[in-house]
């Protein structure tokens, strides 16, 4: 699937003239709220949950973080929210896996920026999977109970694990904001 440009626009799909790089409800260019409120472009950011055989999950520890976290890092330019979650796996774990279905998407904007959060199904590791961690990036990492997760990562994150083990264990994808699905 080709991935979208910075205006949000699938490559090649034409624009009216003088609207290149704009969205249909853009005023003056102002971006799609008036030039207020939130940013027109979201950043993204990948993560996959792993399972042990026993349905602990796989958390980290980051060196520059005061709390735990799921594998998984940006979106950079050009690359997909599943190759993403691909190269952050290998970077932060030095495991080649090629990540499995979509559990989540969350809508979660925080500091002033629109946020857009993917959780891929990274599948079971076993306890004796060769993982590798950058020490200049992550400190640790530990299997953890499922109703253990809320007290080691941001309250955030521990409602898109909590709805990313549903989804894994219904078979869905669930679509999520702030970490919530909506009514």
């Amino acid at each position: 699937m080709p991935a979208a440009d910075v205006a949000g626009d699938l490559p090649g799909e034409a624009q009216p003239a003088g609207q290149e790089g704009r969205r249909a409800g853009d005023e003056a260019g102002r971006g799609r709220r008036g030039g207020g409120g939130l940013s027109a472009a979201a950043l993204a950011a990948s993560g996959a949950l792993f399972l042990d055989a026993r349905g602990r999950v796989l958390l980290v520890e980051p060196t520059y973080k005061d709390h735990w976290e799921i594998p998984g890092g940006a979106v950079e330019p050009g690359e997909t929210p599943r190759e993403a979650c691909a190269r952050e796996v290998l970077e932060e774990l030095g495991l080649a896996v090629e990540p499995g279905p979509l559990l989540v998407a969350d809508w979660a904007p925080a500091g002033g920026q629109d946020r857009v959060l993917f959780v891929f199904d990274g599948g079971s590791l076993a306890e004796d999977a060769a993982i590798r961690l950058p020490a200049d990036e992550l400190r640790a990492h530990r299997y953890v109970e499922p109703a253990d997760v809320p007290d080691l990562v941001i309250p955030r994150l521990a409602r898109r694990v909590a709805a990313a083990l549903r989804a894994r264990e219904r078979g869905v994808t669930l679509y999520l904001e702030h970490g919530v699905e909506p009514a």
